[in-house]
């Protein structure tokens, strides 16, 4: 049942409180406090398997944390009927078959432990509390959703509510990054700071090796970030308070509306499913695909190479570039698996593309595939506007780029860093040297062996970036179409834009070019900053790693280690700037004007 918290009018959300009437106010009372008493105990259980996890324990801190655990998934029994018995209804199929397959998990764990025992002490549950702290998180996630929470947009507004979610990602990954059992060297604060805003602005620029200097635990914290941040937490958080609850609040609809780009209200959470079942689609298709091309001869066991597969697919898909090997796919057993190779391009293509585009791509394939297959009365004979004019402008204007910049890192690199493959293997990675610098970040070839007209096109590819909506970053290829076609209808003499008898509005034409002028003032100030902190770095060292950092790519020259801490800051920051786009930074800190119904006498003026 929801919460009643009483917060301050100051504050962007309302905890709504639920009218009590009848003679059952004390049964119904007495309930409000058991959910608000197990929403407390899952949050301290994540907390309890934070600390078991991130710490080393002694035997009796162990067996304080594995008895707690029980505490929080009796409460969260408990809870869970009693929410069934206030409500007195049937809820939703999907949250019913939840319910009772996580109220099922939970007794069969109760059994294990509570009957089964010593005799099998040496069984996976009772060895490994895993699935018990599985069940923990699943308790709090169920608490959790029950919370009703209604955002106040007139205090913050979705920008500000989508930066300030991103930036308590970062935090809150750093200081896990910095727990004893994340690493096995231990990491400075910076370095954790820098690593935790590389994984939740998917960039994958990395201080320390991930494979090697970080612990499985360690690894598993940037994989989630990796997750978090490419589909973004209001994203999790709002599907799972729909899930449970099956509504939501008119402004938390327009708050979800304006971050997930939905035209109508209605379709707000029927768009947060399509991303999150395309998304976890894709992984796994990738995950599994990952796992057949690979040698098991190059991994310790089994379960070393499903943890790599499923790490490289969701990095991959969310274009963060983080790799558990120390040269990315440059590694020796992996630099010639090209079919590997493939795999990872075609999943970071589409985690490129953006949700919409592929959402609207998938619905095109559908409608194709039900022309074919109708016939006579049933026989479509019109045709729909079924890919949108976004679908075409990104579609477009990324297979346009690609081949350019294939043609030309092929012809460039054909005899210097292409010259160790032969045949069809000098294909795959030039293409993949041509498609990873928008925002992928992996790397089949030596990066700071590439020649220097390559090197200039990968600076041109990284700012361009990936498409919008997407879990890549730049400019987008959205933002670079429109300001070509700008520049051909100038040429022309016209006033409009028009494509695929379209004509584009005026707002799209002033939110590209004033996306380009604050990326490149960015990126500015990072190498003017860096040059600063670190002079003996060369200008082309320093311009690289700063387009990488902003368009959320990941590439470098090799100099991201030893940079300074100032340094690393200021890429930390372009990083963050780079993944919340500094124009919703600007939305987010200046006061919208109200809209006045008057207009100046227009004047042109003098460009060149």
């Amino acid at each position: 049942m929801a919460s009643d918290f009483n917060f301050s009018n100051n504050f962007p959300f309302s905890f709504a409180k639920p009218k009590e009437k009848g003679n059952i106010w004390l049964m119904n009372s007495g309930i409000k406090w058991l959910n608000r008493a197990a929403l407390l105990a899952s949050f301290l259980g994540i907390l309890a398997f934070v600390a078991d996890f991130g710490f080393y324990q002694s035997k009796f801190y162990q067996e304080v944390f594995d008895g707690f655990y029980f505490i929080v998934l009796g409460f969260g029994v408990i809870s869970t009927f009693a929410r069934y018995v206030s409500k007195r209804i049937i809820p939703k199929r999907k949250v019913f078959i939840f319910d009772l397959l996580s109220i099922g998990f939970t007794f069969w764990i109760f059994y294990l432990y509570l009957f089964v025992g010593v005799p099998f002490e040496t069984d996976l549950i009772l060895e490994n509390p895993i699935w018990v702290q599985l069940a923990v998180i699943l308790t709090f996630i169920r608490e959790a959703s029950e919370v009703r929470i209604n955002y106040k947009r007139a205090i913050l507004n979705p920008a500000q509510l989508f930066v300030i979610s991103f930036f308590l990602i970062i935090v809150i990954g750093a200081l896990l990054l910095m727990t004893p059992r994340a690493t096995h060297e231990g990491l400075s604060f910076v370095d954790a700071l820098f690593t935790s805003t590389s994984a939740v602005c998917v960039t994958g620029l990395i201080v320390v090796d991930t494979g090697s200097y970080f612990t499985d635990f360690g690894q598993v914290i940037i994989l989630l970030l990796i997750q978090i941040g490419g589909l973004g937490i209001l994203t999790f958080a709002s599907y799972f308070s729909y899930f449970f609850k099956g509504g939501s609040t008119y402004e938390n609809q327009l708050a979800l509306g304006d971050l997930t780009n939905s035209k109508k209200l209605g379709e707000v959470f029927g768009t947060l499913k399509a991303i999150l079942l395309i998304t976890f689609g894709i992984e796994a298709v990738s995950a599994v695909l990952i796992y057949t091309s690979l040698d098991a001869d190059l991994f310790e066991s089994h379960a070393r190479k499903v943890f790599f597969s499923v790490f490289h697919a969701i990095s991959a898909f969310c274009n963060a570039g983080f790799s558990t090997l120390p040269n990315s796919l440059y590694e020796s057993g992996f630099r010639f698996n090209y079919l590997f190779q493939l795999i990872i391009i075609l999943t970071f293509v589409m985690g490129g593309l953006g949700f919409p585009i592929v959402d609207n791509i998938i619905s095109f394939l559908k409608y194709k595939l039900r022309s074919l297959l109708s016939f006579g009365r049933y026989k479509v004979n019109h045709r729909p506007w079924v890919l949108n004019i976004n679908s075409r402008i990104t579609l477009v204007s990324t297979l346009s780029i690609t081949l350019v910049a294939f043609i030309a890192f092929y012809s460039l690199e054909y005899n210097n860093t292409l010259a160790e493959h032969r045949g069809f293997g000098k294909v795959i990675t030039g293409l993949f040297g041509a498609t990873t610098p928008r925002t992928a970040g992996f790397n089949s070839i030596d990066t700071s062996a590439m020649l220097f007209p390559t090197t200039m096109i990968v600076f041109l590819l990284m700012w361009i970036g990936a498409s919008p909506a997407s879990t890549g970053g730049g400019i987008k290829t959205s933002t670079f179409a429109i300001a070509t076609l700008n520049i051909i209808s100038l040429a022309r003499g016209k006033s409009k834009i028009e494509v695929f008898r379209r004509e584009v509005a005026d707002i799209s034409v002033r939110r590209a070019f004033a996306t380009i002028s604050l990326s490149l003032v960015v990126i500015g100030f990072a190498i003017l900053l860096i040059s600063v902190f670190d002079q003996d770095k060369s200008l082309i060292q320093i311009g690289f790693e700063s387009f990488s950092a902003f368009s959320t790519v990941g590439l470098s020259l090799g100099i991201t280690a030893n940079l300074s801490e100032a340094s690393k800051l200021v890429l930390t920051v372009v990083m963050f700037v780079g993944r919340v786009s500094m124009l919703s930074l600007m939305i987010a800190v200046f006061r919208k004007v109200r809209y006045k119904n008057y207009r100046y006498p227009v004047e042109e003026i003098v460009i060149n």
